[in-house]
């Protein structure tokens, strides 16, 4: 039982809901029609009751599908780790290193970030994952990035079964050209009729799960490289980021400032056991960290300070909008490129009506990112609106306004 009980026990019946989500309807479906396929084929092709090999392929075949639905859950489940609310350093003179969320009413702790979608600061957040409905951080890194390596494994298995099973019930009824390429399967299966039937709906059925099988190794094996790319050099995609921007912020300024990550341990050994450890439960509170010798605990926060800092220098262009939009993800009336190159992010979009300001921080060639320039009523509410938007519904303006509002970023930052 201590095994399932990531499983089963939740911190309330509200996680539950987390399965209510087209990302785990849709990640579930896949495993359940690759596995479900996958056993059906192996009893046509390769019988477990007839040799030992029949039966250690339909043994790994079951192992597959538990590790991966384990790892799986216990990802989604067991949750990335929040930092308390109203969470406030010991010593109180820290808080000047540390960035304010206004939303937790506390101090976000080195290595935290907060997540919309989850509405709390997140320990060690590396990104929000919509195929578990859950944010990837502290606690459940190690999890989730097994799911990322066993589900490929997985599914190169099941796609070993599907097309065996394809090529041996076909073989005799359809010529392929093939008259120097045979394959022996007298070993396999011992008896000449097939155990189940295999149609047209199978065939089909047994075609597709082999597209979503290969379509699984390559997309998901994908992110379990740039996963362990991070954590052999204990960072995560979020903190890739920074340590970029803190490149250039320093080459802007061309000053002789030198800006060491932290939390790299100098091993890939040793990153690799601040994730990965015997008793599945990660290194360190979530909050206090191991670091490299020449930084302190609040090296990276006080970094994230001087490019908000830098940000509110840079960001001081504001835009006006020319052309009404309607906060659609895909807006069919803005230009194709507008809508084929729309940002692949879950960050919010924002309408806009004509005559508005906006505060533009960063951008693609089609779209920009920035916040609104709100009444002095909103803004003394601590109200903050900030999306995408498309390029092409904004202009630059050509008088200076900024002594007449104050920009998003001069309120402190979530």
């Amino acid at each position: 039982m201590n095994f399932l009980s990531p499983i089963v026990t939740f911190q309330n019946l509200h996680e539950v809901r987390r399965l209510c989500h087209w990302g785990p309807v849709v990640a579930l479906s896949v495993i359940g029609m690759c596995s479900s396929m996958a056993v059906l084929d192996s009893i046509i092709w390769y019988w477990p009751l007839d040799t030992s090999g029949g039966s250690i392929n339909f043994i790994m075949l079951i192992n597959w599908t538990v590790l991966i639905l384990y790892n799986y859950f216990n990802a989604m489940f067991l949750g990335p780790g929040y930092i308390p609310l109203e969470w406030k350093p010991e010593n109180q003179q820290d808080v000047a290193y540390l960035q304010f969320c206004r939303l937790c009413q506390g101090y976000k702790a080195p290595r935290s970030h907060h997540c919309r979608k989850c509405n709390r600061c997140v320990m060690k957040m590396d990104h929000h994952c919509p195929w578990i409905n859950n944010c990837c951080g502290h606690q459940n890194h190690a999890y989730f990035t097994s799911f990322l390596l066993l589900a490929p494994l997985g599914c190169i298995h099941a796609a070993f079964i599907f097309i065996m099973t394809m090529y041996t019930e076909l073989s005799d009824r359809v010529s392929f050209g093939w008259s120097s390429v045979k394959i022996d399967m007298s070993a396999v299966r011992r008896v000449h009729h097939p155990i189940m039937p295999f149609g047209v709906a199978a065939f089909a059925a047994t075609l597709f799960a082999l597209g979503l099988a290969l379509g699984t190794t390559i997309a998901v094996g994908m992110l379990f490289v740039i996963q362990m790319k991070v954590i052999l050099r204990n960072k995560t995609s979020i903190e890739v980021w920074i340590e970029e921007k803190a490149r250039d912020r320093i080459q802007y300024y061309q000053t002789d400032e030198q800006f060491i990550f932290p939390y790299d341990l100098g091993s890939r050994w040793e990153n690799f056991k601040q994730v990965f450890t015997w008793s599945g439960s990660p290194e360190g509170d979530g909050i206090e960290w191991p670091i490299h010798e020449k930084c302190h605990q609040y090296t990276l926060t006080m970094e994230q300070l001087k490019q908000k800092a830098d940000k509110r220098v840079r960001s001081q262009v504001q835009y006006v909008v020319v052309e009404e939009y309607n906060g659609a993800c895909c807006p069919m009336g803005k230009g194709l490129n507008t809508f084929l190159r729309t940002p692949c992010t879950e960050e919010p979009r924002i309408t806009l009506t004509k005559g508005e300001t906006i505060y533009a921080t960063r951008g693609t060639k089609w779209w920009m990112y920035g916040d609104k320039v709100l009444t002095e009523e909103d803004a003394k509410a601590g109200a903050r609106v900030r999306g995408w938007f498309p390029r092409r519904c904004v202009e630059k303006c050509h008088y200076d306004t900024a002594n007449n509002s104050a920009t998003p970023e001069d309120k402190k930052d979530n």
